[in-house]
């Protein structure tokens, strides 16, 4: 892991302002910064980057966090690989606690030069192989699009690749998955006589290679096998050429082949990426999830194609939140999808992904399909065999609206089927929901105000009686971790974004961020900001002198005080007259 110190510094040293303009043109706003965003479709700017607070915020589609935040949900990029970038930018080396990691990079290093210079290789050779150009305009394929997605192509012959490497016997070689050693101590190429799709990684380097059969041939898909840069179920083929249209359209589309991506992009959809030959994994959803909130799998109609949708299903369920959805397109048994946009056009494979199955219907039809609902013992089963899938659904409301379904298909009430599958109500027995539509405005409390405040300004955090704020409710544990935080060095007194990234993945984050988005709104007065905040620890320290004297009153009505509580109570009840002296003479 990297030190939190680091991250501080890297976050005090850049500017966010200066991160998102290398990728989204800005426009000044009064103190901010404002521009159409570009994690989703829009005509009017709701994207808004905060100098001050080094944060952004998207009033449209809710995207918010630090620079850090900004380069992983645009680039794609995971948490260490984003500190890397920016430091990079920033002229910081990462300071790596764990010295493996240094040497992966570099023993990974040679091998992305090699897979780069194979690449090349393939390109050239598309272009001077008549036979290979001529299959790829008989599937539809335009030049723009071969060179939009890199493809090339593996000529024949055994060790064609000895033009590229000087060294044909290299290690690295076989360890990239270019060449095969055999049996007889004979080293060959991998790839032959095959059209070539380059498989890249988040910052668009090659990793690995798809290769298709021209003629008849087996298998007609060959993969490049696992090697320290290509790990099948972490990788999505088309990725970064569609990364643009998922957001533009918030929908990525999975399909099952290089050929599908590709012809989809050929008839304008864009936003369509692949799984490598493996069924798809958490991993997948979690890049796909990073840039939309919506992601629907083409499958064939077909018992292969149900069986894919069914382990998608599975990895989905762990991945989904109530603000993201996951839809199923079945396609014809005689079609895949780029048999259907050639022969029916993109205007109908787009309708059909517009309104897919839904994962509840799914999951409930393939349930249903396994037992005899018209007997006890399969309504019985069907709860059985949803219990393992309820709990894994991380989206709270998803999972108590299909509760609720399985309670009528079933028979049994809600709170049968909560029971029986171990499952936590949303709401206590015994406890009626609010009418819904009723909505009561909450009044801020004192916390709420203090922690608006502490994230306009962090350095006031240290200006907080800890001792008088609880901190058994969410605002007030808020105020007393960055308090801590501050106090042990672990936190600078800097902007927002500072604070969220040290907050990072703590039971903090998401109320932090959404306390942020809301300051991002507004211009402040500092002096009225100044006199908001000790107006407020004025009423806090009011209300624990209220409560301090309240104990000891009931105290002395139940049994008595010692000397020294009577003397205490009569310097609190003194020290309150001052306060309310005071606050009148204010006034």
């Amino acid at each position: 892991m990297i030190p939190d110190s680091f991250i501080q510094e890297l976050l005090s040293r850049i500017d966010i302002v200066d991160v998102v303009e290398r990728h989204v043109a800005l426009k000044k706003a009064g103190a901010n910064y404002s521009a159409c965003c570009p994690f989703h479709s829009e005509k009017t700017p709701s994207f808004t980057v905060s100098p001050s607070k080094q944060f952004y915020h998207c009033f449209g589609c809710g995207a918010n966090g630090s620079a850090i935040g900004f380069v992983m949900q645009y680039s794609g990029l995971g948490f260490i690989e984003a500190v890397e970038d920016l430091a990079g930018n920033a002229g910081l080396q990462v300071p790596q606690q764990i010295e493996a990691r240094r040497q992966d990079a570099a023993r990974k290093a040679p091998l992305t030069e090699f897979m780069a210079r194979a690449a090349k290789y393939y390109r050239d050779q598309l272009k001077a192989s008549p036979r290979a150009i001529a299959y790829l305009k008989g599937r539809g394929l335009s030049g723009e699009i071969a060179a939009r997605f890199g493809m090339g192509y593996a000529p024949e012959g055994w060790q064609n690749l000895e033009q590229v490497f000087s060294d044909y016997q290299a290690k690295e070689l076989a360890e990239c998955g270019l060449v095969i050693d055999g049996e007889q101590g004979r080293r060959y190429d991998r790839f032959r006589d095959r059209i070539m799709f380059p498989i890249l990684d988040q910052r668009a380097n090659v990793i690995g290679f798809g290769g298709r059969v021209l003629d008849k041939g087996e298998p007609k898909y060959l993969n490049s096998p696992e090697t320290p840069l290509f790990e099948k179920g972490r990788e999505l083929y088309g990725l970064p050429q569609a990364r643009q249209a998922i957001r533009d359209s918030d929908t990525a589309i999975v399909v099952e082949g290089y050929m599908d991506v590709v012809a989809l992009a050929q008839h304008g959809i864009a936003n369509a990426v692949a799984t490598l030959g493996t069924a798809t994994t958490a991993f997948h959803l979690n890049k796909l999830m990073r840039q939309s909130e919506r992601v629907v799998f083409c499958f064939d109609g077909d018992n292969a194609g149900r069986k894919a949708a069914w382990r998608a299903l599975e990895a989905s369920l762990e991945q989904l939140g109530d603000n993201k959805s996951v839809g199923f397109l079945f396609l014809p048994p005689e079609h895949d999808p780029d048999s259907f946009v050639r022969e029916q056009g993109a205007p109908a494979l787009q309708k059909l992904a517009n309104h897919p199955t839904t994962l509840t219907e799914f999951l409930l039809r393939e349930l249903q399909g396994q037992v005899d609902l018209s007997s006890a013992e399969g309504r019985s089963r069907l709860i059985h065999e949803a219990k393992p899938l309820l709990l894994k659904i991380a989206a709270p409301l998803l999972r108590l609206q299909l509760t609720k379904q399985l309670a009528v298909i079933s028979g049994f009430s809600q709170a049968e089927v909560e029971a029986q599958c171990g499952l936590k109500p949303i709401i206590p027995p015994g406890r009626s929901a609010p009418p819904r539509n009723i909505r009561r405005p909450q009044a801020r409390s004192i916390e709420h105000r203090l922690l608006e405040n502490v994230l306009h300004s962090p350095e006031r955090a240290a200006r907080l009686p800890l001792e008088l704020i609880a901190g058994d409710h969410p605002e007030g544990a808020a105020l007393r971790a960055i308090a801590a935080a501050i106090d042990r060095g672990a936190l600078s007194t800097g902007g927002i974004g500072q604070l969220l990234e040290h907050f990072r993945g703590s039971e903090h984050e998401s109320m932090l961020a959404q306390f942020a988005a809301a300051l991002t709104a507004d211009e402040f007065d500092e002096a009225a900001m100044e006199e908001e905040f000790n107006d407020a620890l004025e009423r806090l320290r009011h209300t624990g002198l209220t409560q301090k004297i309240s104990d000891l009153s009931q105290k002395e009505r139940a049994g008595g005080l010692t000397s020294e509580e009577r003397q205490h109570l009569a310097a609190l009840l003194a020290q309150k007259t001052t306060a309310a002296a005071a606050g009148r003479r204010d006034k």
